[in-house]
Formats: structure tokens, C-alpha cells, sequence
């Protein structure tokens, strides 16, 4: 009895259509579905601003385009952003370097202040005690591993070393 109960519960509940899926961590969904699934054009939007625009089939993305938050799209080819060879912001490649003795730290010029004791990751804070990384508005993204707070720790601008700008 509770197998069939089962059964028309996932019959009469699959998303089909066009609508807004929002997962626990905040990714967000919106396009088409069918049985369930992602199935046709939808864009999955993430929590720090960027953006995966894709046409699904059966829940798996068969074309699609991934855009940073700061509007770089990544291309899978003749990528040449933030190579060995070309190492600056996305915003210097729009609106030009600037001039000397005014070289930009981050992506943002003057660059957000970094609370206390955390460290900017590039994609939101870092608190290495609590190891929770949070949005630049504040908002919950992630608890880093220990791979990732190691990377943090040793690259990353921290709090104590920023200076006048």
C-alpha cells in the first residue's frame, strides 16, 4: 500500500513545464522540465552572481555557456584569461589598466574591505576559524575543506595585510 502511495505521489508531483527549482545551497534553476528533470533551455543561477545557460536533456546540460559573475563568459577554446601569460582582472581587459602606483588587487578598484581575521577568496570572505565562506553580501556559500583552506591561507589577500588605496 505505501508503494503505491509512493507511486502517485512522484507521478503527480514531477515538475514538468516551465518553472524555478531552488536547490538548499541557493542555486537556483529556471527553465524547462520534464519528468522531473532539467529538460530543455533553463539557466542554473548561482549564489555568487554567475550563471550557467545551458539546454538540458533528461537533467544533463548537452550545450551550454557559463558566465562569471563580473560578465566574463568561459570559452572551452583558445581560452586566454588568467593564463600564464595574461594575468589581469576581467574589469582591466574592459576598461584598460590603470595608471602606475594604482595597480588593482582585486577584480573590484577600490577593493571591498575584508572583515576582520578572514581572508578574500575571490568569489566571497573566508573566516578560517568558523571555515565558512560568505557571499560578499553576507549570504552562506560554502564550508571550505581542507584542500581549499590551505589554497585560502597560503594565496589569498588577508584582513591584516591591506593597506591604503
Amino acid at each position: 500500500m505505501l508503494f503505491k502511495k509512493l507511486q502517485y505521489f512522484f507521478h503527480y508531483y514531477k515538475m514538468d513545464g516551465k518553472g524555478t527549482y531552488t536547490f538548499p545551497s541557493e542555486t537556483k534553476y529556471v527553465g524547462e522540465m520534464k519528468n522531473g528533470m532539467f529538460h530543455g533551455k533553463g539557466v542554473l543561477h548561482f549564489p555568487n552572481g554567475s550563471k550557467y545557460d545551458a539546454t538540458w536533456e533528461n537533467g544533463i546540460a548537452k550545450q551550454g555557456k557559463f558566465t562569471f559573475a563580473d560578465g566574463l563568459q568561459y570559452q572551452e577554446e583558445d581560452w586566454d584569461y588568467c593564463d600564464g601569460y595574461d594575468r589581469c582582472f576581467y574589469s582591466e581587459r574592459c576598461n584598460g589598466l590603470r595608471p602606475a602606483g594604482e595597480s588593482q588587487l582585486t577584480d573590484r578598484h577600490p577593493p571591498l574591505v575584508i572583515p576582520d581575521g578572514c581572508y578574500d577568496c575571490g568569489d566571497g570572505f573566508y573566516d578560517p576559524s568558523s571555515r565558512v565562506v560568505t557571499s560578499y553580501t553576507g549570504g552562506f556559500l560554502r564550508n571550505a575543506d581542507d584542500a581549499e583552506h590551505a589554497w585560502i591561507v597560503r594565496t589569498c589577500r588577508k584582513a591584516w595585510n591591506q593597506g591604503p588605496y
